[in-house]
């Protein structure tokens, strides 16, 4: 099941998809540490008991929050490469995909990468364990599928023969980085920024 998927599938009036929306906004403005668990139950109208029916803890809301955006990542370039034969145009449409966003989409990205160190230590929780490995699950997928857009790119003789998983994680550097300085309403427009990454991309991976 998908992220888009899963929301849906609650609809947007659940209780559940009201906390991550509320957890993304209020992370996203305060921060993960300055945040607190009672705030957010205040903001969907619940008392701080009825959280723990939803997500056990904090972090485990957090984690959720990061492998619903990988797994929206890996969807949204999917299907925005389907179809495309010529590997330039696929890894074009691959970064133009994953740098479409909104604002709070563009938080909550923000968000996955300034903690994606958690998906590094094992959690003691089931509930926060399971999401982390399903995050980092993710996160191989994601580096797999953009090495096999590469892999293709290399055969065909378009990019530099080189190693495609080096080359993908390079590639994923310029394209996530851009969560950690863009802020909607800024001086510089997605559009733009998506110009000046895509250029730089494929200087990356074309000889």
């Amino acid at each position: 099941m998908t992220a888009d998927t899963e929301v849906r599938r609650e609809g947007p009036r659940s209780k559940r998809t009201l906390i991550l929306s509320a957890a993304i906004d209020q992370f996203g403005k305060v921060g993960y540490e300055h945040t607190k668990w009672a705030s957010i139950a205040d903001e969907v109208g619940i008392g701080q008991t009825a959280l723990y029916h939803y997500f056990e803890s904090k972090a485990h809301c957090l984690l959720t929050i990061m492998r619903l955006e990988l797994a929206d990542s890996a969807e949204r370039v999917t299907a925005a490469t389907a179809g495309i034969s010529d590997p330039a145009e696929a890894l074009r449409a691959a970064v133009a995909a994953s740098l479409e966003a909104t604002p709070t989409d563009a938080s909550a990205r923000r968000i996955l990468q300034n903690h994606m160190d958690l998906l590094a230590t094992e959690r003691h929780s089931v509930k926060e364990e399971d999401e982390r490995l399903r995050s980092r699950q993710l996160v191989g997928e994601i580096e797999q599928d953009w090495a096999d857009m590469i892999t293709r790119g290399i055969k065909s003789g378009d990019f530099v023969d080189s190693d495609p998983h080096l080359l993908a994680r390079l590639v994923l550097a310029l394209v996530i980085s851009v969560w950690r300085w863009y802020r909607p309403g800024g001086k510089i427009t997605l559009d733009e920024i998506t110009a000046l990454v895509t250029d730089a991309t494929l200087r990356v991976v074309r000889k």
